[in-house]
């Protein structure tokens, strides 16, 4: 009897993800996850970390004054629209955070240029990888020619990881808990920027 190729049974173990993904195999999906990024920024050499926390809603202040005029356009074309209104007061206050970006894109940037010299990495920035405070960071962190590491997790919608992030330090996790112990696993510091339920989340995680 010749044995079809396709037979699940004939995959081998490690190549076989739907054997992989069963509920069963969850002890080796964290395992996996916890290996992946400590290996690679091993061997990376990666020594320290400061780890940047904060808003994925804040925005480069080009980027948001840009959105508040095209919010007061769209409010001046239906006068007295509480939506409207509404999305206005939203943009300003966007305007107005956007001072935190810069303030952490400049920090990342300090802290990478000291941090990485003469073939040290130490203080390598590492955020969250997705947009607005984390965006800043990593971005910051370029600036100055040096590695930046993103920790992304997997979301229905919010989470993409930005381009900032050195090539080879940007990792994707389905466990909240493993990205977690990877922020703390080499951090010397955290900082953590104005944020929302994940901010505090993160925030309140490392502090216990």
């Amino acid at each position: 009897m010749n044995h079809d190729d396709r037979d699940p049974s004939l995959i081998k173990a490690f190549e076989d993800l739907d054997f992989l993904k069963r509920e069963e195999l969850r002890p080796v999906r964290l395992m996996l996850e916890l290996l992946k990024a400590e290996m690679l920024q091993r061997e990376a050499g990666i020594r320290s970390t400061i780890v940047v926390f904060g808003s994925a809603r804040i925005n480069e202040p080009g980027q948001a004054r840009a959105q508040l005029e095209e919010a007061r356009r769209l409010r001046d074309q239906r006068p007295g629209n509480p939506a409207s209104e509404r999305a206005v007061a939203i943009a300003e206050r966007m305007v107005a955070n956007a001072v935190y970006y810069d303030m952490a894109r400049e920090f990342a940037r300090i802290v990478s240029a000291s941090g990485q010299t003469d073939g040290r990495c130490d203080y390598v920035v590492t955020t969250g990888g997705g947009p607005g405070i984390m965006e800043a960071a990593n971005r910051g962190a370029n600036d100055a020619g040096a590695k930046t590491i993103g920790l992304n997790i997997v979301l229905p919608q919010e989470q993409q990881p930005n381009p900032f992030i050195t090539h080879g330090l940007g990792f994707n996790f389905h466990y909240f808990a493993i990205r977690k112990m990877h922020f703390m696993l080499r951090a010397k510091a955290l900082v953590a920027f104005p944020g929302g339920f994940g901010t505090i989340d993160e925030l309140f995680e490392a502090l216990t």
